[in-house]
């Protein structure tokens, strides 16, 4: 198994905050990036799971990454 990149799109409603939000996540599968996801805004951002919603998750290559850590982490 090999670590991939995933590109997660979604929004997070709350009941005075709503926000859309792109992240770029490293895992094995693209459930796992999504698990990532929940508890990552949730331990930051305190959003429960019903909150948020996840539109996307794609596979992208290092290149077409944004993010200089993920890039990095993947050239190892």
């Amino acid at each position: 198994m090999s670590v991939k990149i995933y590109n997660v799109k979604g929004r997070i409603t709350k009941p005075n905050y709503r926000s859309e939000f792109s992240k770029e996540i490293r895992a094995v599968t693209p459930e796992g990036a999504s698990e990532k996801v929940y508890a990552e805004f949730g331990s930051h951002h305190r959003v429960i799971r019903t909150q948020i919603r996840i539109d996307s998750i794609q596979e992208i290559s290092p290149e077409q990454s944004t993010d200089f850590v993920t890039q990095q982490l993947s050239e190892v």
